[in-house]
């Protein structure tokens, strides 16, 4: 099969195509024949040897979408011809940027009908964070108010519809050109990020009861300082290494409650992935698509996908 691969840590100019045998299923595992696959920021933290994966060579990728080729003999919720979608792998397993890959059923669930192989790659990592982060970790409940920074981005985007579709007053920050598509998505504010009251503008909007952080090392004193008290802050990523308060005082008065996650830890991916694939079936949940790439262009999707500005999510198509 053809796969994309690095065989050194290093810019997306180690990535190349190779050609490998196609692996086998074990026994409680599925053999899937992948359509589409998702890029992500955390394709190129694998790749850059910042959080390092299995020994290389490596392939990348953390999510997919396909069609079942094979079972194990102890698989009984999946046959051969099934389509499904997945994520969780690129970390401690090899990705999914290539033509067959193999993956435990716990990390993997159908694809309903209606919705697309690119749709379903798509949504999968950055829902099933979405969910996590809002629902599992923050307990979002309706009626209440939440501020999801970084609302074009590939978690955000999914993160506005999420809480939206829960009955949640959103408020979000974006570049102004994304944001008649964001309110479309269901924000019910959204706000410049680079505007000088930003935080005025959020507390009028509504002092949050909930924030989705995807840049603790530059957000988490102002997360203390639009919160009310007894804010949940759920951190999903950071560009630095280190986050702190300049202003711990004033943040211990909020009381708040901050949760730094990994979606990498989610106990049981396939149960959130039923939902999220209900949701898209229903139209709850668009996932924004905003570019395509063959297999042999993974190296430019993953400069993009760090490099450019966009709304939604970079895909391969197989």
């Amino acid at each position: 099969m053809r796969t994309v691969r690095y065989h050194e840590h290093g810019g997306p100019e180690v990535l190349r195509v190779d050609d490998i045998d196609r692996p086998e299923p074990d026994d409680d595992e599925l053999l899937v024949a992948v359509r589409a696959a998702g890029i992500n920021p955390v394709d190129t933290y694998f790749r850059e040897g910042s959080y390092p994966p299995g020994d290389l060579p490596w392939i990348p990728g953390s999510d997919f979408a396909g069609v079942v080729e094979a079972v194990g003999s102890e698989v009984d919720d999946f046959s051969a011809g099934d389509r499904v979608f997945g994520t969780g792998l690129g970390n401690n397993r090899q990705g999914t940027c290539a033509e067959f890959l193999t993956t435990a059923t716990d990390t993997v669930a159908h694809l309903p009908d209606g919705v697309g192989f690119d749709e379903g790659a798509a949504v999968a990592l950055v829902g099933v964070t979405a969910w996590r982060a809002l629902i599992d970790h923050a307990g979002l409940e309706p009626g209440e108010t939440c501020l999801i920074h970084g609302g074009s981005g590939g978690v955000g985007h999914v993160a506005v519809q999420l809480a939206s579709a829960t009955g949640v007053r959103v408020t979000t920050t974006a570049s102004e050109e994304y944001h008649n598509r964001l309110e479309a998505l269901g924000a019910d504010t959204v706000l410049d990020y680079t505007r000088d009251d930003l935080a005025d503008a959020v507390r009028e909007a509504g002092e949050p009861d909930v924030i989705l952080d995807h840049r603790l090392d530059d957000y988490l004193q102002f997360d203390a300082d639009v919160a009310k008290v007894g804010t949940r802050v759920v951190g999903i990523g950071n560009e630095g290494s280190a986050a702190g308060f300049e202003d711990i005082s004033g943040a211990r008065s909020k009381e708040l409650s901050i949760t730094l996650m990994s979606m990498f830890n989610t106990p049981d991916i396939s149960a959130v992935l039923e939902r999220l694939g209900r949701l898209v079936a229903d139209g709850e949940i668009v996932p924004e698509i905003a570019g395509v790439y063959g297999l042999d262009e993974v190296d430019s999707a993953q400069r993009d996908v760090v490099g450019d500005s966009f709304l939604g999510k970079l895909v391969v198509e197989l």
